[in-house]
């Protein structure tokens, strides 16, 4: 592991400090996707393309990244809109954290239409119409979208 590490590691990081914009996140994600790679149930001896299946993994978990930083700058957002009085304590950031968490893992196994529409019809406020311009589909196919990504959470929150 550790040869296959150090021929990869570099390549990887610099992929990530692409996608994601920095140095920081770039090389959490990497050490991410390697932690991945030792969990995964294939031996390394048995990747044909070490680079595309470290890609592949690095990409998933990069739009994890994404998915949790949209989630927690519309909490932000939605903070910093709020009276000083009626400012959250720790235990209810916490709280709030801790939903959003799950929320995001509830997301996660949508597709990403699905997730788009849930995301911007619950944190930007968009109306179905404005949803299905933004997405290319009818109102019925914004309207599937968010039952389906409801029930999703129901499941998952429930």
């Amino acid at each position: 592991m550790r040869a296959f590490y150090e021929e990869h590691h570099r390549w990887l990081q610099s992929l990530l400090r692409k996608r994601v914009g920095n140095s920081e996140d770039a090389a959490d994600l990497a050490q991410d996707t390697f932690v991945r790679l030792l969990r995964a149930p294939e031996s390394l001896h048995d990747i044909r393309e070490p680079q595309r299946y470290l890609a592949t993994v690095a990409r998933g978990l990069a739009a994890d990244f994404f998915r949790r930083r949209t989630l927690e700058q519309a909490y932000l957002d939605y903070l910093s809109i709020q009276p000083e009085q009626a400012a959250v304590s720790a235990e209810e950031q916490t709280a709030v954290r801790q939903t959003l968490a799950a929320l995001d893992r509830a997301l996660g196994g949508l597709p990403d239409k699905v997730r788009r529409a849930f995301l911007l019809s619950h944190f930007e406020e968009l109306s179905y119409p404005e949803i299905a311009q933004r997405l290319g589909v009818s109102l019925r196919t914004v309207s599937n979208y968010l039952t389906r990504a409801m029930e999703q959470c129901c499941l998952e929150l429930a």
